[in-house]
């Protein structure tokens, strides 16, 4: 029987508030274990949540920017479950009237086509504690500094596809969330987790099979390789004429598996009924203008302005526009008299390595466009080199002196005097005449190594397209 993958998504994201969803502690990681609790997160008798509005019009925003509905009407649920993290008993969430409704989501398909696939609902929630177990003493140890911070769960429509393309589909997600300014959507801290569901159903059929669901995958690897396990696991068990049972599943990533966790909920399992402790309240027109004039250019369309407006490859467009603020920051250098082209190569080359070297975002350097533009305009007009302009880098991110000042400090302005590069080139012809002899015999792969040989010689000063000439003017006239 040959069979396609049903997939579904439930991506939690962690808003990026000062505040927890329904009291006044800060939302902050990293902490000592329960410094951020209070007598309402803890779930204390008698204290009374408070509804943050930042968290509701970041939820707001983040539903205009996947194109849903709003809903009119909002009202809060309790969903009844007994956890050691959840102090409370319940958790309060939305379940009968969400948020938002009816969106979608574009990604690169498996073909390196757009595919869009539906958004069913979005939905304002608290999150639950964490537990953290201590394997040498035996102990669990419950943690409630992120009980209460604010989330919105956003849920996919079933749609056939593969795993790859939901890694696609959650890695463009996590970019138009970021680009919001909804959250930081950091894997590794947990604002940004995903319960994966998989179902197989013989091709051309229309039913639905019984679905699994794999809980609280924090990384985009381990969401494809889940699927991936999940997927062969039930053509196994459905080719040897078994049956799916439908249940939760946890990955363990050691072994690459996943493992029973436990028999899947249904709704009614949860008892849901209206939270008595927050009114039913109205998104009103007003409310829904002002989140709208805070939505950001779309990821996808800041690339395609970025080839039409300035010129740009589609291979740096995409790098610059993979973070909201280096794309800003281009166009802060283009609007300081930096040349589009030379600027986008710039960022997306010698600071991107910078930034990783450094592993901090732009947002984070010391580096101004101003500053950033004068670089450029230095390496454009010939006075540095991209290599000077490369070991200059770091100096000038930590220092904040002007560029050119930097490069007088350091001497490291570029040689373009054709005299004393001549002089350079004739000298490496004499010391390298076996590979001087190759390139006049006709193989060019020797030039960048011959060319390589003045620029170590100069420091990295040597105008590199005036030495690759002159070697050409006098190996091959």
């Amino acid at each position: 029987m040959e069979y396609e993958s049903i997939i579904g998504l439930e991506v939690h994201v962690q808003m990026k508030t000062s505040s927890k969803l329904f009291c006044s502690c800060r939302a902050a990681f990293g902490r000592e274990p329960n410094s951020l609790a209070c007598p309402v997160c803890s779930g204390q008798p008698g204290a009374l949540p408070v509804l943050n509005e930042e968290a509701f019009r970041l939820a707001i925003v983040a539903a205009l920017a996947l194109g849903c509905t709003v809903a009119e009407q909002n009202r809060f649920d309790r969903k009844n479950y007994f956890y050691p993290d959840l102090p409370k008993g319940y958790q309060i969430s939305q379940f009968a009237y969400p948020l938002a409704t009816k969106g979608s989501i574009e990604f690169e398909g498996a073909d390196g086509g757009p595919r869009r696939i539906g958004i069913e609902r979005v939905h304002i929630e608290e999150d639950a504690g964490k537990i953290i177990h201590k394997a040498d003493s035996g102990q669990s140890l419950v943690d409630l500094n992120r009980a209460g911070i604010p989330l919105l769960e956003i849920v996919s429509e079933p749609w056939a596809g593969t795993p790859a393309e939901a890694r696609a589909c959650l890695e463009s997600l996590r970019q138009l969330m970021r680009y919001a300014g909804i959250s930081d959507c950091d894997m590794e801290k947990g604002s940004l987790r995903c319960d994966a569901n998989l179902s197989l159903r013989p091709r051309a059929h229309t039913a639905l099979g019984t679905r699994t669901e794999v809980k609280n995958l924090n990384s985009f690897r381990n969401v494809e390789k889940a699927l991936l396990f999940e997927e062969a696991r039930q053509k196994r068990i459905l080719n040897g004429g078994g049956s799916i049972e439908q249940e939760t599943r946890l990955w363990r990533d050691a072994d690459g598996v996943t493992l029973v966790m436990r028999t899947k909920e249904e709704a009614r399992d949860y008892r849901y009924f209206p939270e008595p402790d927050l009114p039913a309240f109205t998104v009103d027109e007003r409310l829904l203008a002002e989140c709208a004039s805070r939505l950001p250019e779309k990821p996808g369309d800041k690339r395609r302005r970025l080839i039409g407006a300035y010129g740009v490859s589609e291979y740096d467009a995409r790098l610059l526009t993979a973070d909201r603020n280096m794309a800003d920051y281009f166009e802060a250098c283009v609007a300081a008299g930096a040349d589009p082209a030379a600027i986008a190569k710039w960022i997306a080359g010698p600071l991107l390595e910078e930034l990783n070297r450094r592993g901090c975002a732009i947002g984070a350097l010391g580096l101004g466009p101003s500053a950033r533009a004068g670089l450029a305009a230095l390496v454009a007009s010939g006075e540095l080199s991209r290599l000077s302009a490369t070991r200059l880098l770091p100096r000038l991110i930590d220092s904040g002196e002007e560029p050119a000042d930097l490069v007088s400090a350091m001497g490291l302005g570029q040689i373009s005097d054709e005299g004393a590069i001549e002089e350079m080139v004739r000298h490496t012809v004499a010391a390298r005449r076996a590979m001087a002899e190759e390139y006049r015999r006709g193989k060019d792969s020797v030039l960048n190594a011959l060319v390589g040989e003045v620029m170590k010689a100069s420091q990295g000063k040597a105008n590199p397209q005036k030495v690759r000439n002159l070697f050409r003017r006098i190996l091959r006239p």
